[in-house]
C-alpha cells in the first residue's frame, strides 16, 4: 500500500479513485492532482513507480487534509456555537443546520427514536 498523507491508499484501484480515500479529497481535486503530476488516472496504485509516489505526496502537502482540516472544521463549528448564532444553537442541539425540516424525518442528526409504546414494569 501506498501511504500518502498519513493514509493507506488501495492498491488494486484505480489512482483516482484511491486518492479520495484521503480526507478532504473528492474526485475532482483527485482529477487535479493527476493533471498537475501528469500520471495516468486509470493506473493502478499498485503500478506506480516509487518517484510518481513521491510527486503524489508532495502534490497532496500543497492542499489540507486530514487531521488540519478536520480541526479547521471543529474550529469553525465551536466559534459558531460561542457567537451564539443559529447554526451554532443548531450545532449545540444536535439538530439539522441548514434548514431541513425535523418533523418527520432528521433521524441521522436526532439519534435513534426513543420507544414511546415501551410497556411499563408491573
Amino acid at each position: 500500500m501506498a501511504r500518502i498523507a498519513g493514509v493507506d491508499i488501495p492498491r488494486n484501484k484505480p489512482v483516482f479513485i484511491s486518492l479520495t480515500y484521503i480526507f478532504g479529497i473528492g474526485r475532482s481535486t483527485s482529477q487535479k492532482i493527476l493533471q498537475v503530476t501528469g500520471i495516468d488516472p486509470h493506473k493502478r496504485v499498485k503500478d506506480l513507480t516509487p518517484e510518481e509516489v513521491t510527486k503524489l505526496r508532495a502534490e497532496v502537502e500543497k492542499y489540507k487534509v486530514e487531521g488540519a482540516l478536520r480541526a479547521e472544521i471543529q474550529r469553525n463549528i465551536k466559534r459558531l456555537i460561542d457567537i451564539g448564532c443559529y447554526r451554532g444553537l443548531r450545532h449545540q442541539q444536535g439538530l439539522p443546520v441548514r434548514g431541513q425540516r425535523t418533523r418527520h424525518n432528521a433521524r441521522t442528526r436526532k439519534g435513534p427514536r426513543g420507544n414511546i409504546f415501551k410497556r411499563k414494569k408491573k
